[in-house]
């Protein structure tokens, strides 16, 4: 994914966010072959900037890493 930036275009990684059944997080990019998980959300947020500085080659890692958190709730009625 590309947004517009200053100066131009800049890369962009999404990742999709979401509570792990055990607890923690866990999160996959869209369009790239990344996922990592982390007990809690600033955890996460150094293991998904981790995960995307070893999946990337030097020069070619993204601009920016946008986290969409999904959450599912049963709420009694």
């Amino acid at each position: 994914m590309q947004f517009e930036g200053y100066g131009g275009m800049a890369k962009e990684v999404l990742f999709l966010v979401e509570d792990a059944d055990e607890g923690g997080y866990v999160a996959r990019a869209l369009g790239h072959s990344i996922f990592t998980e982390a007990d809690s959300w600033d955890e996460l947020k150094a293991a998904i900037r981790d995960a995307v500085q070893c999946h990337f080659d030097e020069g070619e890692q993204p601009d920016m890493i946008r986290l969409h958190a999904v959450r599912e709730e049963v709420v009694p009625a």
